[in-house]
This record gives structure tokens, C-alpha cells and sequence, in this order.
């Protein structure tokens, strides 16, 4: 603009002397009032229209910038029709009645992948086309000249069209991307690495470069769309990357939306990354900010929670009181899907699991055989009961009638151990897994899978044993019963607590027996035998019918007692609410039925328990 205000000014004081007719020079020496007049020749034009020379126009730009704002009219112009167009065969037309740039033809490309995407265009005609050939050719000519944001949507759309990356356009395209990367704004490289990860994955050169750009250049990151979508797409890729976003996340927290946690909080769990100060920071901010939360949102957030088995409290009473409404529309999937990720929390909100068993009831039949299972194992896992448990376990029994034999064993080994926490196990599920011919296919096994499968099945005839007297068997066998101890586990400092406080109340170690793995499958910390005058005895001189194999064979005298210590660690849970857990409440109660009066030790959490 200043160098044409300029050249304007310059030609307004020369035109004066461009335009009048030659002087003598006795005439350049007389005063201005005695020059003679012009005459004007013959044949020139009106005084009032000046005359300028041939490389200017009549509104004093050049002719270079005229043509060039032609050519950027003509653009403009192929620009409107390229986005006016419906469908390929005038994009075609264009590229014939137009001599396109590389730019141009890049944007015909485009448009024709956009058009067959949203029209569900069969992409092998286009690709087979001789005009798209000819478009290739175009940008191929002259693919330096393409602009860097057209580049890369050119890119996009040519994987979109099924082209074959062997093919020599394809690797023009790839290899210009490729040498122009340092140039591309980060936006630019974060939506290619979101369209690479999710298109060609982790074997992606090209993908593997632009991650390396990104993690070099994550200080140009901001905007919480493109934090959201890098952790959501391509954060799993780069655990370098992935820590830079977390950092960026935490800064931007409170602006992010609902939507915008949920997708963090899901890339975190599918990640398995338990990123506690982000989710801290998320979750404060989800319940200050956002006081409604849709249905997708609700289950989505539940799900990573429990995936990630972290316990914020404030976070899960609101999920809860906000999905009870959404209950009684929600389909089996979904009902089931959020009960079992409450169940893997270990929390309990009766008006949730109140409404769903009464979901249940109501819609019995659109329930499969894996839903009720799926209800009836969460419900365990939570020791709930129904407040019309009558009517819920003898709608679950005439469903399961006859669907046992379907079942796979690991699946059906776990809904009769969670009828067994629940004491609703019949004797036809306790004749069916306690059978030889179930349990044989185990024995031997060493896997983790048959030491898990085998454990719940003693437990199970634990409750044959001890709660069902109506039961005549099948039971295990003894050997099935003395098989190998689990591993021990590391000692916790509840644990290292308890025999320091127990040592010296029982004054020798004969008076007392640590880590006991019982013949009912469950483990008792610490067991001692007290007299009548609450005084210790030595263990080995008595029997003792829980362990497979017992040293002594005296029975106890009278008015002894045995006492079990049963340890109690789960912090998200209060000392009262132990019942709640319903492994910890079959264990106490089957070791309460062999004999034992069982102390409960825990440390005091920090933490609730949700009603």
C-alpha cells in the first residue's frame, strides 16, 4: 500500500510534464503568467484525461499486480465452483474447462473424497477415471507449489479413496508431506497424526516422524480440542508425548468440557495409565462446573473409574444419583455395563442397585442369560440383597432353569460362587460344578486361570459343607483340597502390625499360627486357641479339622475357644461396612461355621463408604 501511494504521488507531479507539449527554451525563462498556451495536437485526447505510459493503466497499478489480481479473481472463482459442486463428473469439468494449478487440482481432489464419503460413491470408479488421472498429474507436475494445508488434506483424501500407497503419486504425495514437516504448524501435524494413527497405525513411517515433531515442538501445543484429541488418539503411541500431554492436560483442566473428560478419562483407561494428579484435577472440576451429565457420559466416566480402579467418592455419588433416573430406559448392555464397574469399585449406592434389580424384574425377558449372570455376580460382589429379594432370585432361577449346561465352566463356576455369597445356591448348581467330571479338566493345571477356577470351587464346597445341609453331595475330593498353597504374597503393614501387637500376647510361637490356608479355601491371618481364663494354648497339641493336615488330635478342652483374625483392607470402605464386600462376608461367615470366633482387623480409611 505505501509503495503504490507513492508511485501515485510521483506520477500526479510528472504527468504535468509528461502531458504538455515541448517548450522552447525562452519560453522555460519567462515568468508562469507569460507562458504562451498549449495547442493541443491533432488527434490527442481531452485535457482532462491524462496519458500515462504504456506500463501503467488507467487506475495507476501495474500491469504485473493487474494480472496477478486477475488470477486471484479467476481463483476465487474456481475456489466457489470447486466447493458448489454435487458431484464428480463437475469437478471433471472443471479440470477440463479450466487450466487448473497444482493447488487447484489438490482442492478438485479433495472435493471428490468428501463427495464420495458423503454420497457413498464407489471410490474405484473415481480412482479408475482418466480425468483423476490427469488431476494427478497436475499436483504430481507440480507438487511444490501445493500449499502446505491443501498438502496435507490432499494426503487425507487419497488414503480416503483406497489409493495404494505403492503408487508413484501416492509416494510424491508422502515424501513432499515428509521433506515440508518442520514447516507445518502444530495444528497441522496433530490432525496428521490423528488421521495417520487411526488409518495406517504404529507401522507408519510417516506417523513416526510426525510424532517426533510433536514431541519436539509440544511447547506450541494449546487449545483443549487439540490436547483432548492427541491423548485420544495418538498418546497411546508415544509415552513421552503422552507425559508432555498429561502436563498440558492438568494446565487446562478447568476449561475442559464434560465431553472432553470423558475422552481423557477413556484414552487414560484403554492407556491403563492412572494419571492421579489429572484425574484428581478432572474430577474436582467435573463436580464443581458441571451439575448435569448425559447418559453416555455417566457410563463412560463409571467404566474408566473402574478400569483404573480409582476411588473418588464425591465423583461416584454423582454418577450414581444421576443414572438412577436414566435406569428404567436403559438397555441390558448398559445396565449391566455400569453395575459391574460400580462392582469393581466396591461401590454401593442401594437406590442405583434398587432400581436395577427391579429393572430386572421388569424386563425379564429382554434380559439374556449373560445379563442375569453378569447382575447376580455384581450383586455378590457387593453382598446386595433386593428388598424383594424373594421375587428377583425366583425370577433368576426359573430364567436359569436349563440354561446351566450352556454355560462356559468359568462362567458358571462364577454365578454359583455368587449365588454361594449370596446363600441362594440350590442344590442343582452345587451338584453341577461339584461334579467330578466338571472339575477333572483342572487338576494338574498350573495356570492362573485353573489356580482361580480351582479356588472358587473349594470355596463353593466350603458352602455345601457349612450352609446347606439340604446338599448330599458331590463333594471335592481330599486331594483337590490339600493342592498347592497359592504364592505368598508381599507382607503389608497391616499384616506386619498384627503379629508384632499378637507376639507378645501369646508369649511363644507354638501358641499361635500365622498366614493359615484352610481346607474351605479362604486365609486366615493369624488363629490361636484361648482357655477358659482367656489364657493361650499350644496349637500342635490339638486338632484341627480345618487344615488338610493337623498335628495334634486332642479336641479342645472345655470352654476354649478358637479365634481367627481376618484382615480387613480395602480402603474404600469403612470399618462398619464390612458386610458390604461379599468375598470378606462368605469368608467371615464360613469361618464362623467352623468353629472359630473371628476378629476383624483393619486400619480406619480415610474414606466412606457410599448407602
Amino acid at each position: 500500500m505505501a509503495a503504490r501511494l507513492v508511485q501515485r504521488c510521483c506520477w500526479r507531479h510528472l504527468t504535468t510534464f509528461a502531458c504538455a507539449p515541448a517548450a522552447s527554451p525562452a519560453a522555460l525563462l519567462l515568468p508562469a503568467a507569460k507562458l504562451p498556451a498549449a495547442r493541443a495536437p491533432p488527434h490527442a485526447p481531452p485535457a482532462s484525461i491524462h496519458t500515462f505510459p504504456s506500463k501503467w493503466t488507467a487506475d495507476r497499478f501495474s500491469v504485473k499486480e493487474q494480472e496477478e489480481e486477475n488470477r486471484n479473481a479467476e481463483h476465487k472463482a474456481i475456489l466457489n465452483l470447486i466447493e458448489a459442486a454435487t458431484s464428480p463428473r463437475e469437478l471433471f469439468q472443471l479440470g477440463e474447462l479450466h487450466s487448473l494449478s497444482s493447488n487447484q487440482a489438490s482442492l478438485v481432489v479433495t472435493r471428490l473424497s468428501w463427495l464420495a464419503a458423503e454420497k457413498k460413491l464407489e471410490t474405484g470408479d473415481v480412482l479408475r477415471d482418466e480425468r483423476f488421472q490427469q488431476l494427478l498429474e497436475i499436483v504430481d507436475s507440480q507438487i511444490s507449489q501445493v500449499w502446505n494445508n491443501t498438502l496435507v488434506n490432499l494426503l487425507k483424501s487419497l488414503y480416503l479413496l483406497g489409493m495404494e500407497s505403492s503408487s508413484r503419486e501416492m509416494q510424491s504425495v508422502e515424501h513432499e508431506v515428509l521433506w515440508r514437516l518442520r514447516r507445518l504448524t502444530f495444528r497441522q501435524l496433530a490432525s496428521l497424526a490423528e488421521f495417520l494413527a487411526v488409518k495406517q497405525g504404529k507401522e507408519s513411517k510417516l506417523l513416526s516422524e510426525v510424532i517426533r515433531k510433536l514431541e519436539l515442538r509440544w511447547t506450541e501445543l494449546e487449545g483443549t480440542r487439540t490436547v483432548v484429541m492427541l491423548i485420544a488418539k495418538v498418546g497411546h503411541m508415544s509415552p513421552v508425548l503422552m507425559d508432555r500431554l498429561e502436563d498440558k492436560a492438568l494446565e487446562l483442566a478447568e476449561q475442559f468440557s464434560p465431553e472432553d473428560i470423558r475422552k481423557i478419562t477413556l484414552a487414560l483407561a484403554y492407556q491403563n495409565r492412572r494419571s492421579v494428579p489429572l484425574l484428581r484435577a478432572m474430577s474436582y472440576h467435573l463436580i464443581q462446573k458441571h451439575s448435569e451429565l448425559n447418559l453416555g457420559v455417566l457410563m463412560d466416566l463409571i467404566f474408566a473409574y473402574g478400569k483404573l480402579n480409582f476411588h473418588q467418592p464425591q465423583v461416584f455419588q454423582k454418577i450414581a444419583t444421576d443414572l438412577q433416573p436414566h435406569v428404567s430406559a436403559m438397555t441390558p448392555v448398559e445396565v449391566t455395563r455400569c453395575l459391574r464397574s460400580f462392582a469393581l469399585l466396591k461401590w454401593l449406592s442401594l437406590p442405583l442397585c434398587e432400581a436395577i434389580s427391579q429393572y430386572a424384574l421388569d424386563n425379564s425377558k429382554q434380559l439374556s442369560v449373560s445379563h442375569l449372570c453378569s447382575i447376580i455376580m455384581s450383586f455378590a460382589r457387593l453382598n446386595f440383597q433386593p428388598s424383594g429379594s424373594e421375587d428377583f432370585f425366583n425370577m433368576a432361577h426359573e430364567e436359569l432353569q436349563g440354561q446351566l449346561d450352556s454355560l462356559e465352566p468359568q462362567l458358571l463356576t462364577d454365578l454359583v460362587w455368587s449365588l454361594c455369597v449370596l446363600q441362594q445356591a440350590k442344590p442343582p448348581y452345587l451338584q453341577r460344578v461339584l461334579a467330578p467330571n466338571f472339575h477333572s479338566g483342572i487338576r494338574g493345571d498350573p495356570s492362573p486361570r485353573a489356580q482361580n477356577l480351582r479356588m472358587k470351587l473349594i470355596q463353593i464346597n466350603a458352602a455345601a459343607k457349612l450352609e446347606s445341609p439340604e446338599y448330599q453331595g458331590p463333594f471335592l475330593p481330599a486331594e483337590m483340597l490339600s493342592a498347592a498353597e497359592p504364592a505368598a504374597e508381599k507382607v503389608t503393614l497391616l499384616q506386619s502390625s498384627l503379629r508384632e501387637a499378637l507376639a507378645g500376647v501369646l508369649g511363644s510361637q507354638d501358641n499361635g499360627r500365622w498366614d493359615v490356608h484352610t481346607i474351605y479355601g479362604w486365609h486366615i491371618d493369624a488363629e490361636m486357641v484361648l482357655n477358659s481364663e482367656n489364657k493361650p494354648l499350644p496349637l500342635k497339641d490339638f486338632a484341627a479339622p480345618h487344615l488338610p493336615f493337623s498335628e495334634g488330635t486332642k479336641p479342645l478342652p472345655p470352654g476354649a475357644r478358637r479365634i481367627a483374625f481376618l484382615r480387613w483392607e480395602f480402603p474404600n470402605f469403612s470399618n462398619r461396612s464390612k458386610e458390604l464386600l461379599g468375598r470378606y462376608a462368605m469368608a467371615r461367615r464360613h469361618v464362623q461355621a467352623a468353629g472359630f470366633l473371628v476378629v476383624d482387623v483393619s486400619i480406619q480409611p480415610s474414606a466412606p463408604c457410599a448407602s
